[in-house]
């Protein structure tokens, strides 16, 4: 049994890591923009002032809220509410990834001298580097590479085209 369950349970922590790290894409630089831009000043320090466990009911927050997201997104997407579930599922993914980079910035070392998260989280980035130091991550890494340059080209050239009608491009273009 344990045999037929562990490819399953892998190809889900793939799916899991992969989804997270397309919309970790966006998140960063946004969360990046947000610190330097938004006035979050005082909300920092009292996050800094609260002790460990408060850090962690506070990090736990978006992912409570914003963890059933992926599920309901794809309730919708299943019922035929395609672009509601991708907006859905594009909001609150981008949404929490931002919090929680955030806030997990801002509390690293409060968050890791709780011994329970520390244990956790060491278990996350275990099976996060076993997903990520795979060939087929590595693969669909370098198609995300690939499909990034081809978009940012395609757009260089729609800039840069002053009324010319914009060439398509495909992968065999490159």
């Amino acid at each position: 049994m344990n045999r037929i369950l562990k490819p399953i349970v892998f190809l889900l922590a793939a799916i899991y890591f992969l989804v997270d790290a397309l919309f970790l894409t966006v998140a960063k630089p946004l969360a990046s923009w947000i610190s330097e831009h938004w006035i979050t000043d005082n909300l920092r320090a009292w996050i800094v002032s609260l002790s460990p466990y408060p850090t962690l009911a506070l990090f736990a927050l978006p992912l409570i809220i914003l963890e059933p997201v992926k599920p309901i997104a794809a309730y919708l997407v299943g019922t035929g509410h395609i672009a509601t579930g991708l907006i859905t599922l594009g909001v609150g993914e981008i949404l929490k990834l931002v919090l929680v980079e955030r806030l997990f910035t801002v509390s690293r070392n409060k968050l890791m001298s709780i011994p329970a998260f520390a244990w956790a989280y060491t278990k996350y980035r275990v099976a996060k580097d076993a997903v990520t130091s795979t060939e087929a991550w590595r693969l669909v890494r370098r198609w995300n590479l690939i499909a990034k340059y081809l978009i940012r080209r395609h757009a260089l050239k729609l800039g840069s085209g002053h009324g010319q009608s914009p060439r398509r491009l495909t992968l065999q273009s490159r």
